[in-house]
């Protein structure tokens, strides 16, 4: 019944099908009746004119039409009409569909008006309002909560309004009366005191109360969160049952050597956690696929090179991969550095390497006579193959396609376990439905002695000030980065920005006694990395660049971080970029410069980088900002198509989901038994109806 196509619901026909399918996807009574509104009207509400405010949301006014007349040329022309209570008069305009409407506006019959109001030139008017006769309106059936849909001109054109598209689900509503089969099993309906999938139905579209609204509400996006989780978990399992992992069997010398003599520093209780539950995983028998999140300076590649020496010590080797050149150089710098007391040799492998160096490391791989390998997109070269390769670590893992990561799978008969690193901090309800088929790591602990870096935000007035206090800085030593924004859209406009703020810090900075670099994207990468390198020596006082040096720069004695036009930057984005001072022992700043008009959006970002240092804090904030699609970069592809729960706001709902659907698994994994053949049913349909994008590794 509600595989039927939407042609044969009463007011659709074949030529509003195809207008459906087109336009909002609409090809089945299912989807008409997924279709659900995006909000509700109170329409036993009624004002007067006189009370009516210019940023009131909408209103209601009962009244009738007066005077009615075209104003201005043929080709612009608009339809005004005054309409009246006993309170006063408001302004109606119309711009599109003026022979259409003109002939609907009687003089003398009372009208029920229905918009949102504004102030033009002094005068109270509403643009396209709704009109229906009032007897009419009393005449009709159905709550006081009228549902509004999202529709389109081509829909509107065709008498696919709002309206129209709410007929139709009235229309609908006599055939599912029913028919609506119930998909989860009758203890989670009794537990949770679940309304009916039918019922829900019927009240998102045509609310009887607020209360029963909400319940509808509640019963739908749990049923979409429960398919999803149910999902993951069930991958996760079969993960672990269809890939056996290497058993590192032993904690060796190379591991209690490196951990007992030549650590840097005492690890902090979250680095000791984190290592044992990966400790656990490598020796379990199951193979490993794990998310390890960390603010930035946490220590995650301590936490990465102690699992090295694990994989080391059983006898396999272990690679890294690193998103960028830089970052990959900045690898391999500081774990060769580290491991150099124990004579373990790590080589770098980058689109940089020469074709003699990329020889000696293929052989050198393929033969198991080095341990470790760092590199960049490289290491996915047919290639590159390893002997034994028992531990693959990513880092940075969201600028990787997931068949580039697939790709290192086979390196090996069985793939190696993997560690996926990142320090872009993942609230945590996405991280249950993004990763949700991986085991999580968090480090929430910063190394001991870590000073909190101050966050300032300033206006171009204080710009001067800003100037002076770089300059005490430098004078005590330290270096600083001033960074400015990089939009490909705009990249003329942006090379002009950086280079102009150049010129200005160098007449406030001349040489000889200040030294200033200059790094951005339409350098070669031996010039920037000339320029970078020569910052990082301490033979420059100020970097100015572009985001290139969001990851991959460690300069402990910079210790200011100036960022241009903070405004056009998101917070995820400014909490990387602030994470690049602060790695030394004085005390580091950000300072965030904008212009003084502010979006309200603009002025949360503010806010928030000043009141917290916390990674996952400033997640939050940006989840409940941009949403999870853009925070996660996956907006255009399909990932989050849920039609009502929104992973900003329902988190504790996620939760409840997740714990319904491990609930039921852990009694059921196949969903083989009587009581869960509803669930069975339902699933099969959600997974064909979802793309597998969950995968990570």
């Amino acid at each position: 019944m509600l595989d039927t196509s939407i042609e044969y619901l009463k007011g659709v026909g074949p030529k509003r099908a195809e207008l459906l399918k087109t336009e909002i996807n609409i090809h089945t009574f299912h989807d008409l009746l997924q279709y659900f509104p995006f909000r509700y009207v109170d329409r036993s509400v009624f004002h007067k004119v006189a009370d009516i405010e210019s940023d009131a949301a909408y209103v209601q006014v009962k009244g009738r039409i007066g005077k009615i007349e075209k104003v201005g040329k043929p080709r612009q022309q608009r339809l005004v009409a005054q309409f009246y209570d006993e309170s006063g008069s408001i302004e109606l305009v119309w711009f599109k569909g003026i022979r259409f409407i003109q002939p609907m506006l009687k003089p003398n019959v009372d009208f029920v008006l229905f918009g949102k109001p504004n102030i033009f030139k002094g005068r109270k008017s509403i643009a396209h309002p709704e009109l229906e006769k009032l007897d009419e309106k009393e005449q009709k059936a159905g709550g006081a909560l009228q549902p509004v849909y999202s529709t389109t001109e081509k829909l509107s054109g065709k008498g696919l309004n709002s309206r129209g598209i709410e007929k139709l689900q009235k229309s609908l509503q006599t055939h599912i009366n029913r028919v609506t089969p119930e998909t989860l099993n009758e203890d989670i309906g009794k537990r949770l005191s679940l309304m009916s999938l039918e019922e829900s139905y019927r009240q998102i579209h045509f609310p009887s109360s607020t209360h029963e609204l909400d319940k509808a509400r509640f019963r739908l996006k749990f049923e979409e969160l429960f398919f999803t989780q149910l999902q993951l978990i069930r991958m996760q399992i079969k993960h672990k049952k269809n890939y056996k992992g290497f058993v590192f069997e032993k904690v060796g010398t190379l591991f209690n050597q490196f951990y007992h003599e030549h650590l840097p520093f005492e690890l902090t209780n979250a680095q000791k956690r984190v290592i044992k539950e990966i400790r656990k995983d490598l020796g379990s028998g199951e193979h490993m696929n794990r998310l390890l999140q960390g603010d930035v300076g946490s220590g995650k590649t301590i936490v990465a090179v102690l699992c090295m020496l694990l994989a080391i010590d059983n006898g396999f080797q272990a690679c890294l991969m690193a998103p960028t050149e830089i970052l990959a150089n900045q690898h391999y710098q500081g774990i060769a550095e580290l491991l150099k007391p124990l004579g373990l040799e790590v080589r770098l492998l980058t689109g940089s390497s020469k074709t003699a160096e990329r020889r000696e490391l293929h052989e050198m791989a393929d033969d198991g006579s080095l341990p470790i390998l760092i590199g960049t997109h490289a290491l996915l070269e047919e290639k590159v193959q390893f002997k034994n390769l028992g531990l693959a670590i990513i880092d940075e893992q969201h600028r990787f396609g997931v068949a580039q990561r697939a790709r290192l799978w086979k390196k090996n008969v069985q793939p190696p376990h993997v560690l996926v690193m990142t320090a872009t901090p993942i609230p945590r309800t996405l991280a249950m439905t993004f990763y949700g088929d991986l085991d999580t790591s968090v480090i929430d602990e910063l190394p001991p002695g870590r000073k909190a870096i101050k966050t300032i935000h300033r206006g171009d007035s204080s710009r001067a000030a800003v100037f002076g206090f770089l300059k005490q800085e430098i004078d005590k030593g330290r270096q600083v980065y001033v960074v400015y924004p990089l939009i490909e859209e705009s990249e003329k406009m942006d090379y002009k920005d950086l280079m102009d703020g150049y010129e200005s810090i160098r007449r406030a900075f001349p040489p000889p006694s200040y030294q200033v670099s200059v790094v951005h994207g339409k350098q070669k990468a031996a010039d920037k990395d000339f320029e970078m390198s020569r910052f990082a020596n301490g033979e420059t006082h100020i970097l100015v660049a572009t985001t290139v040096i969001e990851v991959g720069v460690n300069v402990p004695n910079a210790s200011v971080m100036v960022i241009e036009s903070a405004e056009r930057f998101g917070l995820s984005q400014l909490h990387q970029l602030r994470g690049r001072v602060g790695r030394g022992a004085e005390q580091s700043y950000c300072i965030l410069m904008t212009g003084h008009k502010l979006s309200n959006e603009g002025k949360t970002r503010m806010k928030t980088m000043c009141g917290t240092n916390d990674g996952f804090e400033v997640a939050e904030v940006d989840l409940r900002l941009r949403g999870p699609g853009d925070m996660m970069g996956t907006r255009q592809s399909g990932v989050l198509n849920f039609l009502l729960a929104d992973l900003a706001k329902d988190g504790d709902l996620v939760k409840l989901a997740r714990a319904e659907a491990r609930h039921v698994l852990k009694g059921d994994p196949q969903l083989e038994l009587p009581e869960n053949i509803r669930i069975r049913n339902r699933y099969a349909a959600f997974v064909k109806e979802r793309p597998n994008w969950s995968r990570i590794s």
